[in-house]
């Protein structure tokens, strides 16, 4: 339940005009140019509650007006803090509050952060665990939320917006649909016999999952529609586990089958079975590379690559390697593959733009999982805890590589017992880092590049941590210059959108109006606080009274009686929050002395548990305490 601060009409006067829908409003600072506008998805163009709008950051250079690419600012939208603007001034205000949003303290979150990102961790038993990796609490945990599944997964995948997380369930015959704004199952798909692998084709427009069925006719694929959320059509593509790999342009989608020793090639326009290619005894994994235009297919049993044409469908070339041959894959320019020798304890490095095995490298013992950022390619092994790093601008006909590690937990994952086909290894957002999972000890470390071992790592306690998978929530880049994130717009009212840009430093709160939608029914008995203070800049160590009305309904009637009512306050940015009970001194109205002992900006919030009122509502208020005397 939201709770919102009510504020006098002249109080308004202090924060200037509001930005309606599209308006741009604009700051140049240090030879710096902002261009800032909330543009809604409403057909009508007004910003509605409940409604979908891209905010959007425009930056450039204020003298050439040329687009200042990769400069990754930060943003947050909040409601309007007037009384806070009035005690410090507007600028001091808003440098407060984006100081408090930088430390990431779990009881003063903004309403909407524009930086954000999670980690989702994907547990032995039926549920994934959310990890904040910015927030800790008390040094314990920074697990967020716990998702239910309906029976235990086994991989995931999730589109580039990451607005949605498929999640197979071989037990329960489905894949599970996971809201990522939300945190929660939106709904389920039945998805064949036996789901495992799950795979989005480059368009994002269907969901390809594979079918490890004992019956002939039921092993395959099941291709599922990600609009509508229905299966469209179940291919029999051959017997055994599918590994699933795309062209570029998402014509063709090609099917390993396990057990008959094939590739299936599909048509995806008309979803018909095109070809069955030969590629060896027993084919493990499927990669695809755009530089060559090629699927490369790789052999456990014969140790051979198979290199198939993405157009022609005719067989390239074999590359012979040695038998224990695995997983495979591909940087994201397609240029080098790395294919993994679970057996040799090797990674052999394939040049796409010749298709010749260029590399054999010692990599962690058994390999069986690689991931690449941009500088790297990363192996996990299956018994040991080391993750080798393979640094990808070392590689190359003549050259000599170079590889490095780390240990990611005390354990090799092996003593973890069985494991899914999701990965144990995730790239995070700025891709120079990764999230390891050990299950062994149930941790996700994190690991930055260029560090000698993880900077930190995350219990998982109460699960068993198996795979990981980030989340992202932050402002990106879709043009040069241009900065944008959707949001779902939150509750009627007035919000400041706080900008924050490093590189030069500027710091600055926008402001926008979102409207209330008619059409939605209101709860008559939503109760509201205004904050009635007497000052809001006060000398330290004077004593202070918060004293606030509590009101509820159409009329606005006072709510009294309420018997839990808290207060919380602490010093922005970094002092440990305290509590005080409140007291009520007249019908809804509440006091609750405080100590304010330090200088800086005080934030008040309030909080009534019987009313389903919390800390982490935003209401709130701010005082500001001074060394010398109050003017």
């Amino acid at each position: 339940m939201s709770w919102i601060i009510r504020i006098s009409a002249w109080m308004l006067a202090v924060t200037g005009a509001l930005a309606q829908a599209d308006e741009v409003q604009t700051l140049a600072r240090d030879g710096v140019k902002v261009d800032f506008a909330l543009r809604p998805l409403a057909e009508d163009g007004t910003l509605r509650e409940g409604g979908f709008a891209d905010v959007q950051f425009r930056i450039a250079d204020a003298a050439s007006g040329q687009p200042l690419s990769g400069v990754a600012p930060g943003a947050w939208i909040d409601p309007q803090a007037v009384a806070a603007d009035q005690a410090q001034g507007r600028d001091r205000s808003c440098k407060a509050r984006v100081g408090v949003f930088l430390k990431s303290n779990i009881g003063a979150r903004p309403l909407l952060d524009l930086n954000s990102y999670f980690v989702l961790v994907m547990n032995r038993d039926a549920s994934l665990s959310v990890v904040d990796p910015s927030v800790s609490v008390g040094g314990i945990t920074s697990t967020l939320a716990r998702i239910e599944l309906a029976g235990p997964p086994m991989d995931w995948v999730t589109p580039k917006d990451n607005k949605q997380v498929f999640v197979s369930m071989p037990a329960a015959g489905q894949v599970a649909v996971i809201d990522s704004e939300r945190f929660k199952v939106s709904g389920s798909v039945a998805a064949g016999s036996q789901p495992v692998r799950v795979a989005l084709q480059p368009d994002e427009r269907l969901l390809w999952v594979g079918n490890n069925a004992a019956k002939a006719d039921e092993s395959g694929v099941t291709v599922i529609d990600t609009q509508s959320l229905k299966p469209l059509k179940h291919l029999a593509t051959g017997r055994g586990h599918h590994e699933i790999a795309f062209s570029k342009d998402s014509r063709f989608a090609f099917v390993s089958n396990r057990d008959d020793g094939t590739l299936s090639v599909i048509d995806v326009a008309g979803l018909s079975l095109l070809k069955q290619v030969k590629t060896g005894a027993s084919p493990l994994s499927v990669a695809y590379s755009p530089l060559s235009g090629a699927v490369y297919v790789a052999d456990g049993k014969d140790g051979t690559v198979t290199v198939i044409d993405s157009v022609s469908h005719a067989v390239r070339r074999v590359i012979k390697l040695q038998q224990g041959l695995g997983p495979m894959g591909f940087g994201a320019d397609g240029r080098f593959g790395v294919v993994l020798n679970t057996v040799e304890n090797r990674a052999t490095v394939i040049d796409a733009a010749n298709d010749a095995a260029i590399h054999d490298l010692e990599v962690s013992a058994e390999p069986y999982q690689v991931v690449f950022t941009r500088a790297y390619a990363y192996v996990r092994g299956l018994a040991s805890p080391k993750v080798t790093m393979i640094n990808l601008a070392s590689l190359g006909e003549g050259r000599r590589p170079i590889s490095q590690g780390f240990e990611a937990g005390p354990q090799p994952p092996r003593l973890a017992g069985d494991l899914p086909l999701a990965s144990s290894l995730a790239v995070a957002r700025d891709d120079n880092a990764v999230f390891v999972v050990n299950p062994v000890d149930n941790t996700t470390y994190f690991y930055a590049e260029g560090m000698n071992a993880p900077m930190s790592g995350y219990p998982n306690r109460g699960q068993s941590a198996r795979a990981a998978l980030v989340v992202d929530r932050s402002l990106r880049e879709v043009e040069p210059g241009l900065y944008s994130a959707r949001v779902k717009l939150p509750a009627a009212g007035r919000f400041d959108v706080a900008f924050l840009l490093n590189q030069p430093n500027l710091i600055h709160c926008f402001t926008a109006q979102v409207e209330p939608d008619s059409a939605q029914p209101r709860h008559a008995g939503t109760p509201k606080v205004e904050f009635l203070l007497d000052k809001t800049a006060v000398t330290l160590n004077d004593p202070y009274v918060v004293r606030f009305r509590i009101v509820q309904g159409k009329q606005d009637a006072a709510r009294a009686g309420v018997k839990d009512v808290q207060l919380r306050y602490f010093l922005a940015p970094t002092s440990r929050p305290r509590t005080v009970a409140a007291l009520e001194v007249a019908d809804g109205i509440y006091e609750a002395p405080v100590t304010l002992d330090r200088s800086g900006a005080w934030y008040l919030h309030v909080r009534a548990a019987s009313l389903g009122a919390g800390f982490d509502d935003k209401t709130f208020a701010s005082v500001r305490v001074q060394p010398g005397k109050t003017q």
